[in-house]
């Protein structure tokens, strides 16, 4: 038995609506949001975005970055960090070797997919993620990104619905990159060397008291400094500045 599909009317409709609502905003968060809505009327209550970025000690191995947006469960969040951190997940191995979306079914029985790979998808089905579809974005700038949708069936995706989820994450991660790069120079804010550090840190994952000890400052200054990143970048996320300086090449990780 399959969902009923939506109609190509319905696709197109919501697709159009994620498109003027989106038109002007300038926050993260939300368009994160708007994109979310729009992931949930295609019955996609969850998702995750991120720019990979490779192991620097063991090239083989992949790492989300510390700035990747998501709002699965909250059960399958330590999970889902678990393994890109270790580096196995099945789905950002393929993200990096094609540019087209694809179903987790066809990485899950894909015959080059390990034992090891297959327990994470039928992990990721316990907290509810049962199937999904990956949306791999490369470029603009250098590196990777995925955008991945998931949800608690598995029914087969439609084709013409992968269409409107490439399409719309795509837009996602254009507009992302507008966010970082406003004026098109490619060269970003000019911080300073302690804004560098301190947001360095913190894409490191580390707080405010703990990059005190690190570079032997206040916490107060530490915080003013990241304010004054904030600032500059627009935003209002330490995370999403933190995404953003490694995005242009600021800081590297």
């Amino acid at each position: 038995m399959h969902l009923p599909m939506p109609a190509t009317e319905t696709l197109a409709i919501e697709f159009g609506r994620f498109l003027d609502e989106s038109e002007g905003v300038v926050q993260t968060e939300q368009l994160f949001e708007l994109l979310s809505a729009f992931a949930l009327s295609l019955d996609f209550p969850w998702i995750a975005y991120g720019p990979l970025t490779p192991d620097q000690k063991i090239m083989k191995r992949v790492r989300l970055h510390p700035g990747a947006i998501l709002n699965y469960p909250d059960e399958s969040q330590e999970h889902y960090a678990e393994v890109c951190y270790d580096g196995i997940e099945p789905i950002f191995k393929k993200s990096r070797r094609q540019a087209s979306p694809f179903r987790w079914s066809e990485v899950y029985n894909d015959v080059n997919t390990t034992e090891v790979e297959r327990r994470l998808f039928d992990k990721a089905a316990k907290f509810g993620l049962r199937s999904g579809v990956s949306v791999p974005l490369h470029g603009p700038g250098v590196g990777v990104s995925v955008m991945t949708f998931a949800r608690p069936c598995r029914h087969r995706i439609q084709t013409r619905t992968i269409t409107y989820l490439q399409l719309a994450a795509s837009h996602f991660h254009l507009r992302l990159a507008e966010f970082s790069n406003p004026a098109g120079t490619g060269h970003g804010p000019n911080l300073s060397p302690r804004e560098r550090e301190c947001i360095l840190w913190v894409a490191r994952g580390k707080s405010s008291w703990d990059i005190g000890i690190i570079l032997g400052i206040t916490e107060n200054t530490v915080n003013f400094h990241i304010k004054n990143v904030l600032r500059k970048f627009n935003v209002t996320s330490r995370t999403v500045a933190a995404l953003k300086a490694a995005a242009l090449g600021i800081i590297e990780l």
